[in-house]
């Protein structure tokens, strides 16, 4: 039997050919010396096609996936509302489409991603307070919700009054819809590295797969097969009805805490240590993990167990 192994990936990534302020072959090389697998550029309605080219060499990483971040402005509510759905593995380029309203142009550009063979992934809800759960559980066909976005203006963690990322991803689970969490860069300034700066390097997927092709990548994120980091490696996960269990790379002597939350972001459990678990009672409707760790910023989520008791 062939086993699975962990490829590290970024599935939102802009150059020159949108908003980003370097040349796709200068960013593919960034996240080539920086030990990624597989590489998304996802430019705002435009299929950035990379083939490699540098001289005589021939680079096997990163996978270039196809993608594009379909963006649309939807005016709703008296504002102005971004509409920006990541298509990932996508066969052409797909046109941004404004249906008028939020919910209906939101899953008019789901639709129009899978008619072009990719997935969708709804990106950065929070970026200008666009919408959040109550507006994604009325859409269906997407596979991913951003709950960490690198750009510093895209309001990840939320605010008074306002739900975050890892709150609105459990606001659509709540509604038994199946979405994945992802963590990305977004990343558009590879010059100046700064914190008010959109770089790369800040939130990944670790995907499981018995094989490192395009569509085996793109069937195991479809799949769930993956965990979404800004730094903590998870060495191993295991997750099933029975049995949720971890193991967390320990690197010098961090201090590593696990959350495990379920239905309507109900805390399950805590606990601390690179070997976490939890043993679920059949009525938590889901659950997954959040890891944090002590330096400041590391997280890991693990994808959604779902129960049916």
């Amino acid at each position: 039997m062939v086993k699975a192994k962990w490829y590290k990936g970024n599935i939102h990534t802009h150059t020159t050919e949108s908003d980003g302020d370097e040349a796709p072959e200068k960013v593919v090389r960034w996240y080539r010396q920086h030990g990624y697998d597989f590489l998304v550029l996802s430019d705002h309605n435009h299929l950035t096609l990379f083939e490699y080219a540098e001289g005589r060499r021939h680079y096997k990483k990163p996978l270039m996936i196809p993608g594009e971040e379909v963006s649309a402005l939807v005016q709703a509510g008296g504002r102005s509302v971004p509409i920006h759905i990541g298509g990932i593995g996508i066969s052409r380029v797909v046109e941004p489409v404004d249906a008028g309203q939020v919910v209906s142009t939101i899953q008019a550009n789901i639709d129009a991603i899978l008619d072009a063979g990719g997935i969708a992934s709804i990106n950065h809800p929070n970026y200008k307070w666009a919408f959040d759960h109550r507006e994604l559980r009325q859409v269906k066909g997407a596979s991913l919700v951003e709950v960490f976005n690198g750009h510093p203006g895209t309001n990840s963690d939320g605010g008074h009054g306002k739900p975050s990322g890892e709150q609105i991803w459990d606001g659509v689970l709540s509604a038994n819809r199946v979405i994945f969490a992802a963590a990305t860069d977004d990343s558009h300034n590879y010059h100046d590295f700064h914190p008010k700066r959109s770089n790369p390097g800040r939130g990944w997927l670790m995907v499981r797969s018995t094989e490192f092709s395009r569509d085996a990548i793109v069937n195991a994120i479809a799949a769930g097969e993956f965990y979404a980091s800004t730094g903590i490696v998870l060495e191993e996960v295991e997750a099933s009805p029975e049995r949720i269990c971890l193991r967390i790379e320990q690197w010098r002597d961090l201090i590593y805490q696990t959350r495990f939350t379920g239905r309507d972001g109900t805390v399950l459990a805590e606990a601390e240590g690179p070997e976490p678990s939890y043993k679920p009672g059949g009525d938590e409707g889901y659950v997954r993990a959040t890891v944090r760790s002590s330096s400041p910023g590391e997280r890991a989520w693990t994808q959604p167990v779902f129960l049916t008791g």
